[in-house]
């Protein structure tokens, strides 16, 4: 067979999925991730799709790969020994962070600890001003000292970041040469690369970030490389980054902290498209798998993007409390909520859900591996809103008993109520807390949910999704083809890609059109670099953001500037950009005065054009359900006949009335009381509220 297949594998808390995409059909499969060693779940899971397809892995073209390999080291304080060499006078900026607290009326508030431990924040004396001028020449003597202290300690990893290096990095780069002779230079971050912008805290902690899981990362691919080789695969291994875009394995080494949230940024870029098969202008991407649930708003196809995102939040939903991070990144929000997040009662009665998870091992009760906390899942299971012989394509057999036992156990005897009632109360308060994250989410963006389309993906959201929609105000579910492997789907639709970053204070009234033109020019040839190595003969579409803000004030907004090359009266153009911008954020633009640009970037990906809108097909007979089955229905709050469609048996234009559940290989679909569900002529079900 000619090489004509490519797999898409996302790496989750609770299942790895693998998506098989061959030139005539589509296969996928999700099986247990193996948190000790998450490779072994992908080879497994791989031998196990080809040999379905009756493929070799030598028929492979691509592997594109999105893990939580680095998210979870960094959650769960699992990196590597790691040091940071700054500035003498700034080993505690670190620590210091925003010098505010979070949770400014508690008073048992906690921070996050910093990576680095104090002892191994190493002080060298050297001073760049804010210009780049050189002010005081780094003491190499010193360095000498440092990286005996780094030897010593058996120190793994190195992060170094001087003051002001993103302007003149060349103190970085001959501290870097010094301690490689104790190190090798492939475990030493330097913040000139990693993050060249201004914000002395954010550029430390997302070096120390990186440096942090730079050893663990590398290993780990090397051992998928490896294990890809072994099974026979000669193609090209691309990883996804979180921005949406797909870069090489030489970068996700040298830069680990940009795989932060790839497996959501799949999800994102999948949600892009299906809004633009459907002809969706305002959407909400709902993906919650096994561990987490992630928000995201869709406007006019495109996802939100940020450059600041923070890890390991020690308070949820509250900004400030975990490691700031200044990455390209999707925006969204991500909540301890999946299928297995653990129920319990607190000490005051009430029913509360994750954010801690069961994981794959040992999972929900129901998993028959160990687990006795009630989940997600469970309570699903217990309402009669999964068919247990199906679940995970019938790779995981449950056991309905367990779950009822657990939830009659931890959350129905302490409250005196009914299993049944427990299940919902469970489903409901994991729902809602699903849906005020989204609620915050979009106001903390000038944004709202109502009358928005909620693209449902992972394998927990399509049972969910109805509800939510309800709560939120939304009167469409759209469910993709695939959904419970949607974020791998999403991988094969996202281009390879890379973001450069520069930070140069340019105020308009100055501008020199010259230095942007130069900047540009140098970004575009460092992103480029990058983007060939995965796409050598690909069409390249460049997208130019600046931070931009009214002088005086703190923080920026980011706008997209108009393409180069600029000239002088480029200014009316950046002008025009930045007050419509700032307008649409706060509903006013303030006169008389300057306007600076603080940050310059340049995003450049092969060029992939969104799908064209899909036409609505004919109306067609509804199939005849397979089945009945009791279930609880979540808006009702009670039992009722639910007829149980096969997937497969909807034919486009068909439309049915809930209640109902839809199955399928890797999720199930409920259509509570007042909906109705149809596929579209793609096979993508559309859930919509029936009128009131």
């Amino acid at each position: 067979m000619s090489k004509t297949a490519r797999l898409a594998v996302d790496i989750g808390g609770t299942f790895t999925d693998l998506v098989l995409a061959l030139p005539d059909r589509s296969l996928s499969s999700k099986v247990l991730t193996t948190p000790d060693a998450p490779e072994r779940a992908v080879l497994e899971g791989t031998a196990m799709i080809l040999a379905r397809a009756g493929i070799a892995a030598s028929d492979l073209t691509l592997v594109i790969h999105g893990t939580t390999l680095a998210t979870n080291a960094l959650i769960e304080r699992k990196g590597a020994r790691t040091a940071l060499v700054t500035t003498e006078g700034f080993r505690d900026s670190l620590e210091m962070a925003y010098e505010h607290r979070f949770e400014q009326y508690d008073l048992y508030m906690e921070r996050p600890e910093p990576l680095v431990a104090r002892p191994w924040r190493f002080e060298v004396p050297e001073r760049v001003a804010a210009d780049g001028a050189v002010l005081l020449p780094l003491d190499e003597a010193a360095l000498e000292a440092v990286a005996a202290e780094v030897k010593a300690e058996g120190i793994e990893s190195l992060a170094i970041s001087f003051l002001h290096a993103y302007q003149n990095d060349a103190h970085e780069r001959r501290a870097r040469e010094v301690l490689s002779r104790v190190l090798p230079s492939e475990v030493i971050a330097i913040s000139s690369e990693v993050c060249p912008e201004i914000r002395e805290y954010e550029r430390t902690s997302t070096t120390v970030a990186n440096a942090y899981v730079l050893p663990l990362i590398e290993s780990y691919l090397r051992r998928l490389e490896d294990g890809l080789k072994a099974l026979g695969s000669t193609c090209p291994l691309l990883l996804i980054m979180s921005s949406g875009g797909i870069t090489t394995v030489e970068t996700a080494r040298r830069f680990p902290i940009r795989l932060v949230e790839s497996g959501p940024a799949g999800g994102a870029i999948l949600a892009q498209i299906l809004a633009a098969e459907n002809g969706i202008d305002r959407a909400l991407a709902f993906d919650m798998g096994g561990t987490t649930a992630k928000i995201t708003l869709i406007d006019d196809m495109k996802p939100q993007q940020a450059r600041h995102f923070e890890i390991a939040r020690a308070a949820r939903f509250v900004k400030g409390s975990g490691i700031p991070v200044r990455i390209p990144v999707i925006d969204m929000v991500e909540i301890g909520a999946g299928g297995g997040s653990i129920a319990r009662v607190d000490g005051l009665g009430r029913i509360t859900v994750g954010p801690d998870s069961a994981g794959s091992m040992p999972g929900p009760a129901c998993y028959g591996r160990g687990g006795t906390m009630p989940t997600v899942t469970d309570a699903d299971l217990a309402l009669s809103w999964i068919d247990p012989a199906r679940f995970a394509g019938g790779h995981i057999t449950l056991t309905p008993e367990a779950s009822v036992v657990a939830c009659a156990q931890v959350v129905a005897a302490p409250l005196g109520m009914t299993t049944e009632k427990a299940a919902l109360g469970i489903t409901e308060i994991v729902t809602e807390t699903m849906a005020s994250a989204a609620r915050v989410h979009a106001v903390e963006n000038g944004k709202e949910t109502g009358g928005r389309t909620m693209i449902a993906f992972g394998g927990a959201a399509p049972l969910h999704a109805a509800r939510m929609a309800q709560k939120l105000g939304m009167d469409r579910v759209l469910v993709p083809v695939g959904a419970g492997v949607g974020s791998a789907h999403g991988f094969l639709g996202a281009p390879i890609g890379y973001e450069v970053v520069r930070t140069r204070l340019i105020n308009l009234n100055a501008f020199d059109a010259a230095l942007v033109n130069g900047l540009y020019d140098a970004m575009r040839a460092e992103a480029e670099a990058v983007v060939r190595l995965g796409a050598p003969d690909a069409r390249l579409q460049e997208v130019r953001t600046g931070f931009m803000r009214y002088r005086g004030q703190g923080h920026e907004v980011a706008v997209t500037l108009p393409e180069g090359p600029y000239a002088a009266s480029s200014v009316a153009a950046f002008k025009a950009a930045f007050e419509a911008t700032y307008n649409a954020l706060y509903g006013r633009v303030i006169p008389k005065l300057d306007i600076e640009v603080l940050t310059w970037t340049l995003s450049l990906a092969e060029a992939k054009p969104l799908p064209a809108r899909i036409p609505d097909p004919p109306e067609a007979p509804p199939p005849e359900p397979s089945g009945t089955r009791r279930i609880v229905d979540p808006g009702l709050g009670e039992v009722v006949e639910a007829s149980i469609y096969d997937r497969a048996s909807l034919r486009p234009g068909a439309r049915i009335a809930g209640p109902a559940v839809i199955v399928e290989a890797e999720t199930s679909t409920l259509v509570p009381a007042g909906f109705r569900a149809g596929a579209n002529a793609a096979g993508h079900l559309l859930i919509e509220r029936m009128a009131r």
